[in-house]
């Protein structure tokens, strides 16, 4: 697959995430000449999934495709065979056992009610109700406050690193809360896990696309930039552009994946460790994605930590000062003929697949407009 000619090529691609590599294999299809390079040793960004033992290990944490939109749904069935999935996540708070998102089994297993309006009434007689300045105050002006310190508080400052007190009520606005008995975590048309992992799918939208692993797109930018007449770019934006902003803010996470011998550790995909004592956030059974009656098991730990430019930026911290230096460096894109930028880093949004998608037939089709105007 890792095949490179000398000849000069249309379009040069950093990065072979969903964006990047999308938009290789649509552009390929035109008739471009494509090179697609990645600092890593695998394509498939943080979709990439690892066969260890005919598990399929999410190694940069859990991935579901979901999405209301057919035609995004359609495309990415062209590439690998779905099984239909419901996500359901469990809640571990010391060892008592809650379903997420919020619903009327999170109201029964808390405080045993069994109606809707049993619910409303047990939330209401808890809820926060002065102006509304931070996460913790937003959280139990949606849900009271036995949800909040249960499910919440715990889970969110292990997760940012700070009290919620100090944190923005922005970042818990969207909370699910339901009064239904519905404890699918999506809502939307098409949910699904591709059989035998994701991997498959970035194989075949790569396939016949002249490929480079290991490869630092900056170590060697002028050469890279000059075999080619245009660049995709998809890592941060702030490195492109060497910083001379500042340094755009991530969350990161950390991963301890253990081989098991039972076949079984949790009896479920997810389980979310909400109490602040448990250093990590959640566990991860792999096998549970795509249960074939593989033997053994293999889990792993996920532990939120600070981005340190070394490690891997996973959720952008979009408050107003960050948002302010990305307006900056989108500033810069402007006039830049040569470079599209696009992706999760590229564009300093945490996308979910079916947006990365979206967001890459898009350009694909700006391409198109602009050569026949």
């Amino acid at each position: 697959m890792i095949v490179v000619s000398n000849n000069k090529y249309d379009y040069l691609i950093v990065g072979a995430g969903v964006f990047g590599s999308v938009c290789a294999h649509e552009l390929t299809k035109q008739g471009k000449r494509c090179l697609v390079i990645d600092s890593r040793n695998h394509i498939g960004g943080n979709c990439y999934t690892e066969n260890i033992n005919d598990i399929h290990v999410h190694k940069y944490g859990a991935h579901i495709f979901h999405t209301n939109d057919k035609k995004l749904w359609d495309y990415i069935n062209q590439f690998a065979e779905f099984k239909q999935y419901t996500h359901n996540v469990i809640a571990n708070y010391k060892d008592e056992m809650y379903t997420l998102p919020f619903n009327m089994w999170t109201f029964n297993q808390m405080w045993g009610v069994n109606t809707p309006e049993e619910a409303k009434q047990k939330i209401e007689s808890q809820k926060f109700k002065g102006e509304i300045t931070n996460l913790e105050e937003q959280a139990m002006s949606m849900v009271g406050t036995d949800i909040y310190n249960k499910l919440i508080k715990g889970y969110t400052e292990k997760q940012w690193n700070r009290p919620c007190t100090s944190l923005p009520p922005s970042i818990i606005k969207r909370l699910p809360v339901r009064f239904t008995w519905d404890s699918n975590y999506f809502n939307d048309k098409y949910t699904g896990i591709p059989i035998g992992g994701y991997t498959q799918i970035f194989e075949k939208m790569l396939e016949g696309i002249d490929t480079l692993l290991n490869s630092d797109y900056f170590q060697h930018k002028d050469y890279y930039d000059s075999i080619a007449d245009k660049v995709i770019y998809t890592g941060p934006i702030d490195k492109f552009f060497n910083y001379q902003y500042g340094k755009l803010e991530y969350k990161s996470l950390r991963w301890e994946t253990e081989k098991l011998e039972q076949d079984n550790f949790q009896g479920n995909p997810v389980i979310n460790y909400t109490d602040s004592e448990v250093p990590y956030t959640r566990i991860l059974e792999h096998k549970w994605f795509d249960p074939q009656s593989q033997k053994g098991t293999i889990i792993s730990r996920e532990y939120p930590t600070d981005y340190d430019g070394t490690n891997e930026p996973y959720y952008p911290i979009r408050d107003n000062k960050n948002t302010d230096i990305y307006n900056k460096y989108q500033e810069l894109t402007k006039g830049l003929d040569k470079y599209i930028f696009g992706g999760r880093l590229g564009s300093y949004v945490y996308y979910d697949m079916h947006q990365v998608i979206a967001q890459a037939l898009l350009k694909i089709m700006s391409f198109n407009q602009k050569n026949y105007q």
